[in-house]
This record gives C-alpha cells, sequence and structure tokens, in this order.
C-alpha cells in the first residue's frame, strides 16, 4: 500500500528548513507555558492525602480536587474553538495565564477545603485554553512539510509535564515539610513570568471571524461533555459505594444532550456558524486520526490509575519507587519526540503509527500476562518502556495529520475537538479499567482493594488489561488508514454545499 507522503515541493529554502522569528519566538513562549500549566495537572494526585490529614476531610472529598479540574476542562475546552476565533492569539494567551496566576494563588492561600476546590477550578479554565491555543498556532503558522518537526516538540510536553509532575511533587511536599501549599506557592512565581514575558512578547499570528456565540450550544456542550466526564469518573468511586449518583444517570444525561448538541452544531453549520464545528469528522484522515488517539489515551490513563494500583497492593512498593519506575515511559516517548517528527516530515505517518500501534499493543498484552505476585521490577518498567515507546510512534503522526488535513478556518474547531476528546478519553480509560479491576477482584473473592490479596489484586488488574490489549488489535488495523493529506480533505465547496 503506498502512502502518500510525499513532502510538498516549490518551498523555499528558508521555509523548507527552519521558522521565520517571529513565527519561532510565539512557539518557544506557548510550549513553555503550556509545559508549566500540564505539571500543575498531575502535581495533586501525591498531595491529597497530605491535603485530607490537613484539612481534615473526607478521601471521597479530596478527589474533588482532581475531578473538579477534569470537569472543568471537559466544559471549558469546547468553548476555544468559538474563542480561538473572536480574540487574538496574545489575548487568548494573557487570558489563559492570567487565569492559571489567580487559580494558582487562590489555592495556595485557600482557607478551607471549598476555597481549593475553587482554586483548582480556576487553574482548569486557563489550562484548557492553553492547549488548544498552542495546536491552532502550530497549524496557522507551520507549513505542511515542517509540522511533524513541531509536533514533535509538542509531544514532549504532553508526555514528559504530567509524568514529572507527581515526582516534583512529592520532592517539594519532602523539602517543604509535606506543606501542601507549597506546591502553589512554587508554582506561582514561574506562571507570573509566562504572563508577564507573554504579555510583552507572544506575537498575533490569528485570524479572526465574526462568529456570534450561540447560548444554548455552550449550555448543551457543558451538561453534556460534564456529564460524560463526571458519569466515567465516578465509576470507580461508585464500587466503593462514594458516589451521590448512580454513574449511569450522568452517563446517560450526557449522551442525551450530546446528542441534541451535535445536532444543533450540523444546523448551525448550513449557516457557518456552529458554536464547534463537527464538519471536521467530514474528513477521513480527521476521524482515523481521532478514533486512534482517543484509544492510545484509554490506554495510557488505564495504565496510570491501574499500575500504582498493582506495584503498592500486589508487590508492597512504596510510593517513591512507584514513581520512579513509571518515569521511564512517559520521558523516552517525550525525548522521541523531536525525531519521530523529523521522520514524519520525511516520510509521513503510516511507517510509523504501524509499528507505534503494535507496540502499544504489545505492552498492554505484556501487562496482560506478565504481571504476577512475584513480577521482577525491571519486568514492569521494560512494559511501560514499550508503553512510552508506542505512543511517542502514535501522537505525533496523529495529531500532525488529523489536524493538518483541515481547511485553515476549522483548525479551531478540529484543536478544541481533540482535547476535548482526549479528556472524555481519558475519563473513559480510568473508569473502564477500575471496573474491570473490580470485576476480576470479585471473581477472585474480594472487592475491597485495601484488604484483598496479592492474588486478588493481580486477577483484577489481569482482567483489566486483558481486554485493553484486545481493544488494541482495532488500533493496529485503523493505522493502515493514516495517510498525510498535502490538501485539506474538506474543501469550501463541500462544506457550503452542506456536507
Amino acid at each position: 500500500m503506498t502512502d502518500t507522503t510525499a513532502p510538498a515541493t516549490g518551498s523555499t529554502p528558508a521555509l523548507a528548513t527552519r521558522l521565520d522569528a517571529r513565527s519561532r519566538q510565539a512557539l518557544v513562549l506557548l510550549l513553555a507555558a503550556v509545559f508549566v500549566v500540564f505539571l500543575n495537572e498531575t502535581t495533586m494526585s501525591v498531595a491529597v492525602p497530605t491535603i485530607i490529614e490537613d484539612l481534615g476531610i473526607t478521601a471521597a472529598n479530596g478527589q474533588w480536587l482532581t475531578t473538579a479540574f477534569a470537569l472543568t476542562l471537559a466544559v471549558v475546552i469546547p468553548v476555544t474553538g468559538w474563542l480561538l476565533q473572536r480574540l487574538t492569539t496574545r489575548q487568548i494567551f494573557v487570558l489563559g495565564m492570567s487565569l492559571f496566576v489567580s487559580g494558582t494563588l487562590i489555592a495556595a492561600t485557600a482557607p478551607v477545603f471549598g476555597v481549593l476546590v475553587i482554586g483548582r477550578v480556576v487553574q482548569a479554565s486557563g489550562t484548557a485554553l492553553m492547549m488548544p491555543l498552542m495546536m491552532t498556532t502550530v497549524l496557522t503558522i507551520v507549513p505542511m512539510h515542517l509540522r511533524g518537526r513541531i509536533m514533535g516538540r509538542i509531544s514532549i510536553v504532553m508526555s514528559v509535564a504530567p509524568a514529572i509532575g507527581p515526582a516534583i511533587s512529592g520532592f517539594l511536599l519532602q523539602a517543604f515539610g509535606q506543606q501542601w501549599r507549597a506546591l502553589f506557592w512554587v508554582m506561582l512565581p514561574i506562571a507570573v513570568a509566562m504572563l508577564i514575558i507573554g504579555i510583552a512578547r507572544v506575537p498575533d499570528v490569528s485570524e479572526l471571524r465574526k462568529v456570534p456565540l450561540d447560548i444554548p450550544s455552550v449550555l448543551l456542550s457543558a451538561i453534556g461533555f460534564s456529564g460524560l466526564v463526571y458519569g466515567l469518573s465516578s465509576i470507580g468511586e461508585a464500587a466503593e459505594g462514594g458516589t451521590l449518583l448512580p454513574p449511569w444517570l450522568p452517563l446517560a444525561i450526557g449522551v442525551v444532550v450530546l446528542a441534541i448538541f451535535a445536532w444543533r452544531q450540523f444546523a448551525l453549520a448550513r449557516k457557518d456558524a456552529a458554536f464547534l464545528d463537527l464538519r471536521t469528522f467530514a474528513s477521513r484522515t480527521f476521524s482515523v486520526s481521532v478514533i486512534m488517539l482517543a484509544i492510545g489515551m484509554l490506554s495510557l490513563f488505564g495504565m496510570v490509575i491501574l499500575l500504582p494500583i498493582y506495584l503498592q497492593n500486589a508487590l508492597g512498593l512504596d510510593t517513591t519507587t512507584i514513581g520512579l519506575m513509571l518515569l521511564p515511559g512517559p520521558l523516552l516517548s517525550g525525548l522521541l519526540g523531536p525525531f519521530v517528527g523529523r521522520a514524519y516530515d520525511k516520510v509521513g505517518p503510516r511507517p510509523l503509527v504501524i509499528p507505534g500501534s503494535i507496540l502499544l499493543s504489545a505492552s498492554l498484552w505484556m501487562f496482560a500476562l506478565g504481571l504476577g505476585v512475584d513480577t521482577p521490577i525491571w519486568f514492569v518498567v521494560l512494559a511501560n518502556v514499550v508503553l512510552g515507546l508506542g505512543l511517542a510512534f502514535l501522537f505525533t503522526p496523529l495529531f500532525s495529520s488529523g489536524l493538518g488535513s483541515l481547511p485553515p478556518h476549522l483548525y479551531s474547531h478540529g484543536s478544541a475537538l481533540v482535547s476535548t476528546l482526549q479528556q472524555v478519553a481519558g475519563a473513559a480509560g480510568t473508569a473502564i479499567f477500575v471496573a474491570l479491576l473490580a470485576v476480576g477482584m470479585a471473581a477472585a473473592g474480594e472487592t475491597d482493594i485495601t484488604v484483598a490479596s496479592p492474588e486478588q489484586i493481580v486477577a483484577g488488574v489481569h482482567q483489566a488489561f486483558l481486554v485493553g490489549a484486545i481493544t488494541t488489535f482495532a488500533v493496529i488495523a485503523t493505522a493502515f488508514l493514516v495517510r498525510r493529506p498535502e490538501t485539506p480533505e474538506v474543501s469550501e465547496e463541500s462544506l457550503h454545499a452542506g456536507h
């Protein structure tokens, strides 16, 4: 099968080798800012037990520090599709970093738990703006034949920042005597510096369009996506009897409302006024890439939630050792990003995503078949490294080819959709793997992780990873459909014709 991946011809020598100074400046600042906000996203996981003890709250309440963050992302990210068309690059940057700085300050000075949750929500609002902004900016200023290289650098941010967040959090908690506020006080001056530099140096590279804001779409989006994410996030808690609502209720509401939301978007698209333009899915490459990215994120988040449970409860390892064991895979994935990006520019996506999907499948089969009560540490690290290697070969080509298949005026919508579906897939991965863990443990005679034997934990982990490994066959099959489009797959004529 031939891949239509020859680099575009006719470019000037300057464009063929590097970006202009103004574009490089915009990308460096955006990458640095997104690294900061992504780093913050995972620092809470280690600090939650300390916060629970210090503020005298329950474990169920403490979980809201991460749940509220995820819900806010699910609500705000879809709005960026519209916002990126109405505000300039600098305005979005300043708004996003201002929200992040404000949220960090609120959290650092929070006198009670409720105020701390508000701070996390404000932080998440800023975080939600930054990733779609960076993706849209890249699509706007980077020529097609250089996008792989730049997307490779973005993958460093996506992989490394969340991976080192827990390790940095643990180090800071130890250095500051378990004072969780130190996490926010250390982050605050860094965020303020990024905001000041951005105000002075981020150039405006976006093209604005006067698209009206459809309030019903905003409400439908907020209810639909938050219902979906909350329902998925609460599945694990439901197994322990710790949810306010049965998970099926918000899930059902979310699905129904999102169906109404989609119907309204297609209706608004006929007037070129969609809040989140779903005509992006008219591009086969975009649709295929989104499906593969979703399964990849589902596998990644499932591993992130399951492996620590296995390592701590079945192998009896301490949290510091677990954190160090989980670092090599994401670090490798991030460090390989630039090399994979350059390879994408030369050979296109298919020679990368096919072996990447096979490596992803191999890693989950290693977890499914190789984890036991006496599994050596090196095997777990090796399987995690194989997973990181597979994701490195998947994420950069899929982002580049999927978003690159869209016409320019759909860039903001495509970026918002990809970021939103990443959040939903992450929540789904956590929910599905936790639910399968509970099913496997129940079959072995126990449902409570805290009292389960190592053998019962292993039975649950085996069940979850086995199902995850089977689903990766769909990724391998879909990988053969990915290609790099030389021109947008969705034409202006088809859009105006209502397709």
